[in-house]
């Protein structure tokens, strides 16, 4: 199969002819039609996870199914599948509990194991990870929930619990932060989004964003709590730097919530949190670490009767030569939304 591939931390990724992965005896091997870009991606690529060389990276996906492991009973060639970042065991604890997305023993396809960005991809367990695309949704659509748009979803639904009239300021408006913006203005709360590309902005007030603030060295607390009375009773970091998780956290009126989805790699140390702050207002901080496949079937039937258009987020669709690319600078992209791949397609 081809796939883009690389062989130590920031080297140049490459698209090359590589061994299909083996199947899993409780999982599956999908042909990959469609494949999110994202920062967890970068970050990947960057040396910020431990990952095993050489590596396939990629972990938003959406294919269909050509084998399937002598254990799996639930699903066969030829289902139209997506599933979660975060595949868990399927047998502890918190897979029993409906928490796979915290599972000890988790599978993660383009870290713990060649992902996505290839033709093929192999993914464990998939009795319990595996979730059907419905005939009304697309395979970019899918692969776009897999990462980004589910952990927003349980970030504001699930981890914040945002009520119709309340203020959520969402900081970062790549594509978590515009499924963030959407999925909050679909529960009747009032949306500000905070970003440094203007371009970002206006994909926000177009989904859903009653206020949009340009993050060019302005106090966004100040503006927030301008904005909102007082401050948001829900902030979400969506992009993950010391800068903006300050300004989420100072933007939270008294006994907020902040929801932290953006990974926080240390540089000096672990990055300074304003815990003054936390401890004088009350304020709740919580993680967000993507979404089990049994929480999917609301988020997914909310898709196919139209609620939610994750599609809406999709901004350009590119092949793996540009993925391998595009990849080592994704970090400074100014993409208005998602970047898709589609691996069949040529360039």
């Amino acid at each position: 199969m081809r796939a883009v591939v690389f062989d130590e931390v920031r080297a140049v990724p490459e698209v090359r002819t590589v061994p299909e992965p083996a199947l899993p005896a409780d999982g599956v091997l999908v042909a990959v039609a469609a494949t999110g870009m994202c920062r967890s991606d970068w970050h990947a690529w960057a040396g910020h996870d431990d990952i095993a060389f050489p590596h396939v990276p990629g972990h938003e996906l959406a294919g269909t199914i050509i084998a399937a492991g002598p254990a799996v009973t639930r699903w066969h060639v030829g289902d139209r599948v997506t599933v979660p970042f975060v595949c868990g065991c399927g047998r502890c604890q918190w897979c029993l509990s409906g928490n796979a997305q915290v599972c000890p023993d988790q599978q993660q396809p383009g870290f713990t194991h060649w992902g996505s960005f290839a033709e093929v991809v192999a993914l464990h367990a998939a009795d319990v990870n595996l979730v059907a695309i419905p005939d009304e949704v697309d395979f970019a659509t899918a692969a776009s929930l897999g990462c980004r748009f589910a952990t927003a979803f349980r970030a504001v639904v699930g981890r914040a619990g945002a009520r119709e009239g309340e203020w959520v300021a969402v900081i970062g408006a790549g594509g978590v932060g515009l499924s963030a913006v959407m999925i909050a203005r679909a529960r009747g709360a009032r949306v500000i989004a905070v970003d440094r590309n203007p371009e970002a902005l206006a994909v926000a007030r177009e989904v859903g964003a009653e206020h949009a603030l340009l993050a060019d060295g302005a106090d966004i607390p100040a503006a927030v709590a301008e904005l909102t009375g007082g401050g948001a009773h829900v902030s979400i970091d969506a992009v993950g730097s010391e800068q903006t998780l300050a300004d989420a956290v100072l933007g939270l009126r008294r006994r907020g919530r902040h929801v932290q989805i953006g990974l926080l790699p240390p540089v000096d140390g672990h990055p300074r949190v304003p815990m003054d702050r936390v401890i004088g207002w009350e304020l709740d901080l919580l993680g967000s670490h993507g979404m089990a496949a049994s929480d999917y079937p609301e988020m997914m039937s909310l898709i196919a009767q139209g609620a939610l258009a994750p599609q809406r987020l999709i901004e350009r669709t590119i092949g793996l030569e540009e993925a391998a690319r595009l990849l080592p600078e994704f970090d400074r992209a100014t993409v208005a939304g998602m970047t898709m791949i589609d691996p069949r397609r040529a360039g």
